[in-house]
């Protein structure tokens, strides 16, 4: 049974464009042109994956992920955000909102591709219970995998998905260097060798919510990035 794809984008040279491409490597995927009609069909069955524009002329993608991540049904189904927007701020919206990844018009059909199947494989990997399952603490900083929750000071901390794997991988090695590809390839699941900023935009925020606890993320200048063994 192939796997399903909801994606929202209200241009239709792109929409059945982006469609095609994903079709003929054999997943099966559903456009819509509005956030209305996306929400009827989530009412008759869930996707393994959706795709969202931001810009939409009823409800724009960030108000649609953010309903979707404050929904139990849809909190843990993967989220690619696909808009015209490349600046941080959008970025850092879509990301902080919970997206799991992101890309920027024009976009290559083979990237996305390669995106969409990375994401669809985490999303097995996951279901099957491969995430390792030992809480660790770091300085003042808590992680629960089992719960998936992360605590700073005592005081819970709500991260997005990527977010989250992102502290975890860290955490499981303190004091490890990691580079920029090898975090791509760890969370992602998908080897980039262009621009990377999806990891430092990540690690902003990820910081921004870890507030005094911020400096537990190390940066290794021209490397990458680990967490501090002593906080």
């Amino acid at each position: 049974m192939s796997n399903l794809i909801y994606y929202v984008e209200d241009d239709l040279n792109i929409r059945n464009l982006t469609m095609y491409a994903l079709q003929q490597t054999g997943l099966e995927i559903q456009g819509f042109s509005t956030a209305a009609e996306l929400d009827r069909s989530c009412e008759a069955a869930l996707p393994d994956l959706f795709i969202l524009d931001i810009m939409l002329p009823d409800e724009d993608g960030i108000s649609i992920l953010k309903r979707l991540r404050g929904d139990a049904a849809t909190a843990d189904i993967p989220v690619i955000m696909l808009t015209a927007k490349g600046t941080e701020f959008d970025v850092v919206s879509g990301l902080d909102s919970g997206a799991d990844d992101y890309l920027s018009k024009p976009f290559s059909m083979m990237e996305l591709v390669s995106r969409v199947k990375a994401q669809l494989r985490r999303r097995t990997g996951d279901a099957e219970g491969n995430a390792h399952t030992t809480t660790r603490t770091l300085g003042h900083v808590t992680l629960s995998p089992k719960q998936h929750s992360v605590e700073v000071d005592g005081n819970e901390v709500t991260l997005a998905n990527k977010e989250f794997e992102l502290l975890h991988l860290l955490m499981q090695s303190p004091g490890q260097v990691f580079t920029r590809e090898q975090i791509l390839e760890a969370i992602w699941g998908w080897s980039y060798a262009g621009n990377t900023r999806t990891v430092d935009v990540h690690i902003q925020t990820l910081r921004h919510k870890l507030g005094s606890s911020a400096e537990l993320i190390e940066t290794i200048r021209s490397v990458g990035y680990r967490a501090r063994v002593k906080t």
